[in-house]
C-alpha cells in the first residue's frame, strides 16, 4: 500500500497526537484528524451484526412456529456470507469503500427488508432463505475501519496495536448489545422490529463513514498479486482463526444448554455477555500498553493463555453451578481480545499490498465458518454426553488454535532463517 500520508504530515501528526503521558492512548487515537467521525459512522453500522441473527430467529420463530427453520434461514445466510464477503471486500480493494460499501449495503438492507415482509405476510419457506441470502452482501464494516486506521497510521505500529485493540473492543461490545437490543425490540414493539431497526441502523451507518473521504484508503484497482489465501503464513493463520471461531459457537451453545437444564435459560444471554465483556476489557487494557515483540512471536502465547483459560468453564460446571459458570466464563473472555487483535495485527501484515480489505475478510469468513462448526459440534456434544461435558469441546478447539498458531511461528522462524 502506497505511503497514506507524506512525511511533513506524517511528523505533523505525530507532534499533534504522539506520546503524552497525561492522555489516554484512546483518546490521542481518536484525536486523529476524521477517525472519531468514521469511528462513529462505523460504530452504528456495526451494531446490526449482533442484532440480525437474533431478530431473524425471533421474528421467524414466532411467525411459523418452528425454531428449526428460523435455524436452517439463519445458517444460509452465514454460509452465504461465508461465500459473498471476500469477493465485496476485493471489490472494496479494488475500487474503494465508499464506491463499494453503500450499493452492496443497499443490496443486503433490501434483504433484510425482504426477510421482513415475507415473513409478516406468510410468503412461502423457500422466500425466507433468498432474501436472507441476499444480506450477505453486508460489506465487513470492522474490516473496512481496521483499513482506515492501517492507513492513517502506517508507520507506526504502536499506535496501530492501540487502534486493532479499539476495534476487537468495539466489536464485543456490539455483539454484547446487539442481541439484547434486538430481543427488546422485537418483544417491547412487534416481531419485525429488531430487523427494520437493525437495516436502519446499517444503511445510516454505511452513509456516514463512507462519507468520511479524508480518512478513506486509495483504491488500488487491479493487481497482479495473489489471493491473500495464498500468501506465506495465511492458510495457517486462517485456520488457527477457523479454530477460535470454533470456540464461540461451541461455547454459545453449551452455555445455552447448562443454563437450560438448570431452568435458567433466560439467564444464558447474560452468562454469555460476561464472557465479551471480560474480552472487551481485556482489549481495552492490551491496546493500551506497548506490545512487546513482533506479533508473530505474541500471537502463540494470546492461544495458549485462552487455552489455559478455556479449562475454568468446565471445572466451574463440574459444580453444577450457573453462577461459577458465569465468573469462569468472565475470566476466560480476557484472553479473547489479545488473541483476536494479534491475529489481526498478523492479518495485516501477511497481506499483500492493495489487499487489505480482502485479507481481513478472509479472517472474519473463518471465524465465521468456525462458529457454525463450534455450533454443531457443541450441539452433538451436549446431545450426547450433556452440557457439562460440552465444555470440553471449546476447550479442545482452542488446543487446536494453539497447534496451528505454534505451526505458523515455526514456519516463520524457520523462513527468517533460511
Amino acid at each position: 500500500m502506497p505511503d497514506a500520508i507524506s512525511e511533513p504530515a506524517t511528523a505533523d501528526l505525530t507532534s499533534a497526537h504522539g506520546p503524552q503521558p497525561s492522555r489516554s492512548p484512546y483518546v490521542r487515537l481518536l484525536s486523529t484528524p476524521g477517525a472519531l467521525a468514521f469511528t462513529l459512522g462505523n460504530l452504528l453500522a456495526r451494531l446490526p451484526m449482533g442484532m440480525f441473527s437474533v431478530s431473524a430467529v425471533i421474528m421467524i420463530a414466532g411467525a411459523r412456529g418452528s425454531y428449526a427453520l428460523a435455524g436452517a434461514v439463519t445458517a444460509t445466510g452465514m454460509a452465504a456470507t461465508a461465500v459473498v464477503a471476500p469477493w465485496t471486500a476485493r471489490l472494496v480493494d479494488r475500487y474503494g469503500q465508499a464506491r463499494i460499501a453503500v450499493p452492496a449495503t443497499a443490496v443486503a438492507v433490501c434483504g433484510s427488508l425482504a426477510l421482513l415482509l415475507c415473513v409478516h405476510y406468510g410468503a412461502p419457506g423457500w422466500t425466507l432463505f433468498a432474501a436472507y441470502a441476499a444480506t450477505a452482501t453486508t460489506p465487513n464494516t470492522g474490516g473496512m475501519s481496521r483499513a482506515r486506521w492501517a492507513h492513517l497510521l502506517k508507520g507506526d505500529p504502536a499506535t496501530l496495536h492501540t487502534a486493532n485493540s479499539f476495534e476487537q473492543a468495539v466489536d464485543e461490545l456490539c455483539f454484547m448489545l446487539g442481541p439484547v437490543l434486538a430481543a427488546f425490540l422485537c418483544g417491547a414493539l412487534f416481531p419485525e422490529a429488531g430487523t427494520l431497526i437493525g437495516a436502519v441502523l446499517l444503511f445510516t451507518g454505511v452513509l456516514v463513514f463512507a462519507a468520511q473521504r479524508a480518512t478513506e484508503p486509495p483504491a488500488h484497482g487491479r493487481t497482479a498479486a495473489k489471493s491473500p489465501l495464498r500468501a506465506r503464513g495465511m492458510p495457517v493463520l486462517l485456520a488457527s482463526f477457523l479454530a477460535t471461531g470454533a470456540v464461540f459457537g461451541s461455547m454459545e451453545v453449551v452455555t445455552i444448554a447448562f443454563a437450560d437444564e438448570r431452568g435458567h435459560k433466560a439467564a444464558a444471554g447474560a452468562v454469555l455477555a460476561l464472557q465479551a465483556a471480560g474480552s472487551c476489557v481485556a482489549g481495552l487494557v492490551y491496546g493500551a500498553v506497548r506490545p512487546a515483540g513482533p506479533a508473530a512471536r505474541r500471537h502463540p502465547w494470546c492461544v495458549a493463555a485462552m487455552t489455559v483459560l478455556l479449562i475454568l468453564p468446565l471445572l466451574a460446571a463440574l459444580t453444577g453451578s450457573l453462577l461459577a459458570v458465569a465468573g469462569a466464563l468472565l475470566v476466560a473472555g480476557m484472553a479473547t481480545a489479545p488473541t483476536m487483535v494479534t491475529g489481526m495485527t498478523l492479518v495485516q501484515a501477511l497481506t499483500p499490498e492493495g489487499q487489505l480489505n480482502e485479507g481481513m475478510t478472509l479472517a472474519v469468513t473463518g471465524l465465521l465458518g468456525g462458529i457454525a462448526c463450534g455450533a454443531a459440534a457443541g450441539g452433538s456434544a451436549v446431545e450426547r454426553l450433556g452440557p457439562t461435558a460440552g465444555y470440553v469441546v471449546p476447550a479442545a478447539a482452542s488446543a487446536c488454535a494453539l497447534v496451528l498458531a505454534l505451526t505458523g511461528y515455526v514456519r516463520s522462524v524457520a523462513r527468517d532463517r533460511t
